[in-house]
């Protein structure tokens, strides 16, 4: 079994050998392959090249390993390895030219059930920034090469959070009610389209805190090491352990979780809700 260390050298190379064919067809012109089940949710070519660029490389490098992707879908492999990987993470970002997307690979190990997989090693590379992102269990976080920690904020009301949306049935997600109790509990929200960034950002520390609903093993698998190694805490918002299959994901910088979980609880059972001003008497007052 090789360590950690050298699986996230893989991990590596090929996120960045894939970032590069992405940013190559972003400046040559995006053009739309498909849809998913809206337009909003975007998948172009380059998500397809993307993801068979890495899956080729880990096919002829790790022959044996399992591999999960957002766009071809999953193989299980005998090896007890499994690579999770996004090949570009903000893809509508993406397809704007909005320089928020990034290429996440990581590398699990478990058997075929995600429930009792255990990130090994994750990049996340940012071509548009140049950032890389990496992390390998017990080594440790760093961005292009550097040592990184999370923040050392103490209060909710000192503090930058950031959040995402679901790209299409965003009617039967309750995340707004989130986003406009915690908007005003703390310094302010930031909704930059892409997890596995910010995750990223949580894990250096230019944000406090993180959370999102219904989150897919390929957006969090990179990240969510990057949180840990980097210090800060991952959950569900009740505090319960954190799973790669986790339909909820809180981030933070451990000093602010337990606050953290206490609003998610308020705000679950209704109490103490600030209610969102009304358009109509706004109206009235306008000047």
């Amino acid at each position: 079994m090789p360590t950690p260390n050298e699986l996230l050298e893989i991990a590596t190379t090929v996120a960045r050998r894939a970032a590069a064919l992405a940013l190559q067809r972003r400046r040559d012109g995006v053009e739309v392959a498909a849809s998913k089940s809206s337009i909003t949710d975007i998948v172009t070519r380059a998500d397809r090249e993307s993801e068979d660029l890495i899956r080729s490389a880990l096919e002829a490098s790790r022959p044996r390993d399992g591999f999960l992707g957002e766009e071809s879908g999953g193989d299980a492999g005998s090896s007890g390895l499994t690579w999770v990987v996004d090949p570009i993470d903000g893809t509508v970002n993406y397809f704007y030219d909005i320089p928020a997307w990034a290429v996440s690979v990581a590398v699990v190990e478990g058997d075929p059930d995600p429930a009792s997989w255990r990130t090994l090693a994750g990049a996340v590379v940012n071509p548009v920034t140049g950032e890389v992102f990496t992390a390998a269990a017990g080594g440790g976080a760093r961005l292009n090469g550097r040592p990184i920690q999370v923040s050392k904020t103490k209060k909710l009301s000192e503090s930058l959070l950031a959040t995402g949306f679901p790209s299409h049935k965003r009617h039967k997600n309750p995340n707004i009610h989130f986003y406009h109790q915690l908007t005003l509990r703390s310094h302010g929200l930031r909704r930059a389209g892409s997890a596995a960034l910010d995750l990223a950002n949580v894990a250096s520390g230019r944000y406090d805190g993180f959370w999102e609903f219904n989150l897919n093993p390929w957006d969090t698998a990179a990240g969510v090491l990057l949180v840990t190694e980097a210090g800060g805490t991952v959950s569900r918002f009740d505090g319960s352990p954190w799973r790669i299959d986790s339909s909820e994901t809180l981030a933070s910088n451990g000093i602010l979780h337990n606050e953290l979980m206490e609003n998610f609880s308020e705000i679950f059972a209704g109490r103490g809700l600030e209610q969102i001003p009304s358009p109509v008497e706004y109206a009235k007052e306008r000047k």
